[in-house]
């Protein structure tokens, strides 16, 4: 009996941080902070590379989730395709919505 409580206890935090803005925010320091502001009012390494703070004036930024989990293809030739597992979505997902504030 307590394994199962064990268990799902590790189920619930594996949940919980699947949609963890703050991880999200450390993926797209590691896989696109070379490239695209990621902070509240910093500017972009590359003029050319959007603010991710701006991404939900353009659009809803769960429109993203699919692109993030195939590979987002764009014009860029510079813009590697990276195909993220869906934990990492939802938590890229999640902080970005924390930019809309």
């Amino acid at each position: 009996m307590l394994r199962a409580f064990v268990m799902l206890g590790l189920l619930a935090a594996g949940a919980a941080r699947a949609d963890d803005p703050a991880r999200g925010e450390r993926l797209a320091r590691q896989y696109c902070g070379a490239c695209h502001a990621i902070g509240r009012a910093d500017a972009s390494p590359r003029a050319d590379a959007p603010a991710f703070r701006d991404l939900h004036r353009r659009y809803p930024v769960e429109h993203l989730a699919e692109s993030l989990a195939e590979g987002i293809a764009t014009g860029h030739p510079d813009m590697p395709e990276i195909a993220f597992p869906a934990e990492d979505v939802s938590a890229l997902i999640a902080w970005l919505r924390t930019l809309e504030r």
